[in-house]
């Protein structure tokens, strides 16, 4: 227990709650967690000390509430607050109600957040301590017109930016005067539904550009040091996907000097605590670089950095909170090998990264030497579409890159989540490729890569496979009797047993004889193989012709889900088609939601005419925007409305088709 509180609550959930809560117990403090209705069961409630209740789930009336988390520390006694990350933790008002409360907050003075939470303010208090800055027009109030006259000043491309918020929301990369106020109009719009704030800046666009930030450490008797950099460079649509550290492009030199800008930045704003200086590198020069951003908070990417370090930067957050010195100056500071991380997300990269959801059936996670598992998961955990789709991180670390990458493939490997889709797969494809491998990364490698990417498609023997899941499962352990036993004999022979299964793209019979221990399956009059099946809990063994493979394996409703090598398949139990003509194609669509969440923006009335490629309706769930588009020209018959929380699937829109006349 440090000098000052012994109890404090975590405003956050999923899997930094978690982590948060693991270093509190082990200094001896009483953990206190937070939960909204969506997270009555979730990992981070169950393994705190307390848990408090603080609304429903909308994150607007729960974990974006200070008075619910007001309410929240008055009704168990916490004396300090860590915020985590998102949500309200690079939030002033938020930092100054606690003060006023008495309670300590575990971040930065609210003066600083305020200062580096506006990105044009930011840049002009590093800019007065000598820190580089990229060329741009930041200046606040900046109307549309303003960005759009000085935008050929700054020269092409420009990156739109909001001044508010970060994760990548708003910003838009412009490459051609004639596409920058759409840019603008659709910026301002996503930046004020995220941050409450539409102002937007521009930036020279950097070639080649790498994103590499420093961690910061400040406490209150004046010392800062800097703990070294992370390469956060692999990214889709301005989020890190896979981070390490340190980055394969520093020599020592520059890793000297962009450390001690790190330095600078903090010291620019009076900081104090864990804070994140981000800076933009072109990888044609390595040697320069230039400041974009402080997070003024603890990142989604520490792990690596305390994987290099040996430190617990939740410890050292805790402590310098309470007024203790840090225990370490800069020359203390040592890097120890190479670590890896990757972002476990709920989101399906066959369909554009596309947010997905659902109950986690069954869950393997690694461990081993050198590996660490960052997660808010267990059995049962309910993934909605209420919050980010981040599910976990999976670190690695080891005595050098090329080791540690593929260790890190290896624990992805050894990694499923059944019951949703998710982008381990995807994950192992990225750290596969040549440039990753080499080390030659920027911030547009992964969209370049992402339309290479073709998720294995299922074949006889997963079918096979969960077939016989389901097989074994039915099978009497003891049975009392001969009829007691489903093995479909007959007089005549063993009538087959013959189930009708999905996955993927194809629909076929898997048909069983004989027992799970001694049996033959057959996929749709093809070959017919011999088989073995076993099933312990979540773990089938399969034996297809002599070939064994292990799978975990859980089943719900129709849908059986297999995982191996961390891919997952989704197989399910299908009825027979019915017998009938073909539907008439009257070339009419409808628009349904590809995902769970809400209608932000509707782009046409009622009754409108319009062009195929128009965008209809845009729908956002976890911090994603999705447009949708009148596949063929015809006249709307709008659905739903702006505002309107929708399922997927659901109908938003229809397009009954204009025929034009024949000539």
């Amino acid at each position: 227990m440090t000098q000052g509180f012994d109890t404090v609550l975590v405003a956050n959930r999923g899997e930094i709650a978690v982590r948060v809560i693991r270093t509190l117990r082990s200094m001896g403090i009483r953990s206190v967690a937070v939960f909204s209705d969506a997270d009555v069961g979730a990992r981070h409630v169950t393994e705190a000390d307390v848990a408090v209740r603080i609304g429903p789930a909308p994150a607007r009336q729960s974990y974006l509430s200070i008075d619910a988390l007001l309410s929240a520390i008055d009704r168990t006694g916490a004396q300090a607050v860590h915020p985590g990350y998102g949500f309200l933790s690079e939030n002033a008002q938020f930092a100054d109600a606690l003060r006023s409360a008495g309670v300590v907050f575990i971040g930065p003075p609210a003066p600083a957040i305020r200062t580096m939470g506006d990105k044009i303010s930011a840049k002009a208090a590093v800019s007065a301590f000598g820190v580089p800055v990229v060329p741009g027009i930041s200046r606040p109030g900046l109307t549309d017109d303003d960005l759009i006259g000085g935008a050929a000043d700054v020269g092409y491309p420009v990156l739109v930016k909001p001044s508010a918020g970060g994760g990548g929301k708003g910003m838009r990369v412009v490459h051609a005067a004639a596409d920058l106020p759409a840019a603008l109009e659709s910026a301002r719009r996503e930046a004020a539904s995220a941050f409450g704030d539409d102002t937007l800046f521009l930036e020279r666009f950097v070639l080649n550009p790498r994103h590499i930030e420093v961690q910061v450490l400040a406490d209150n008797h004046g010392a800062v040091v800097h703990l070294g950099e992370r390469e956060c460079s692999l990214q889709r649509r301005h989020q890190k996907v896979i981070e390490e550290a340190p980055s394969p492009l520093l020599d020592a030199a520059t890793r000297s000097r962009i450390g001690a800008a790190a330095c600078d930045t903090a010291r620019s704003v009076d900081y104090t605590g864990a804070g994140t200086v981000e800076f933009i590198v072109s990888a044609d020069r390595p040697d320069e670089f230039f400041f974009m951003e402080m997070n003024t908070r603890l990142q989604v990417e520490h792990p690596v950095t305390e994987m290099v370090t040996g430190l617990d930067l939740v410890e050292l957050q805790v402590r310098i909170a309470a007024g203790e010195e840090l225990p370490i100056d800069q020359d203390a500071v040592r890097m120890d090998g190479h670590a890896v991380e990757a972002r476990v997300y709920a989101e399906d990269p066959a369909r554009g990264f596309l947010p997905t959801g659902g109950d986690v059936i069954a869950l393997r996670e690694p461990s081993g030497p050198g590996i660490r598992v960052d997660s808010g998961l267990a059995d049962g955990t309910v993934v909605g579409s209420d919050y980010d789709p981040m599910l976990a991180k999976v670190i690695a670390h080891a005595g050098d890159r090329s080791t540690a990458l593929r260790e890190l493939d290896a624990a992805l490997a050894d990694t499923a989540v059944l019951g949703l889709t998710t982008n381990i797969e995807f994950l192992r494809f990225l750290l596969a490729d040549p440039e990753v491998v080499a080390g030659r990364l920027d911030t547009g490698l992964l969209d370049r890569r992402t339309p290479d990417f073709a998720p294995v498609q299922p074949g006889d023997e997963e079918l096979i496979a969960a077939a016989a899941y389901r097989w074994a499962q039915s099978w009497p352990v003891a049975p009392a009797s001969p009829w007691d036993v489903p093995s479909g004999w007959r007089i005549a022979g063993c009538a087959p047993t013959t189930v009708r299964l999905r996955a993927g793209n194809r629909t076929d019979h898997v048909a069983l004889t004989g027992s799970p221990d001694h049996g033959t399956a057959t996929v749709e009059d093809g070959q017919t193989h011999s088989l073995r099946a076993s099933l312990e809990g979540d773990r089938l063994t399969v034996t297809i012709d002599g070939l064994r493979t292990g799978y975990l394996a859980a089943a719900v409703g129709d849908q059986v889900w297999l995982a191996r090598g961390g891919r997952a398949v989704l197989v399910e139990e299908v009825r027979e088609a019915p017998v009938r003509p073909e539907d008439e194609h009257t070339g009419d669509a409808e628009l349904t939601s590809p995902m769970p969440g809400a209608v932000v923006a509707v782009g046409v009335a009622d009754g409108d005419r319009v062009a195929a490629g128009t965008v209809v309706v845009t729908v956002e769930a976890m911090k994603m925007e999705h447009a949708l588009t009148a596949p063929v020209d015809g006249v709307v018959e709008l659905i739903v409305s702006a505002g309107e929380q929708v399922k997927v699937g659901q109908v938003l829109a229809r397009i009954t088709a204009i025929e034009e006349p024949q000539p």
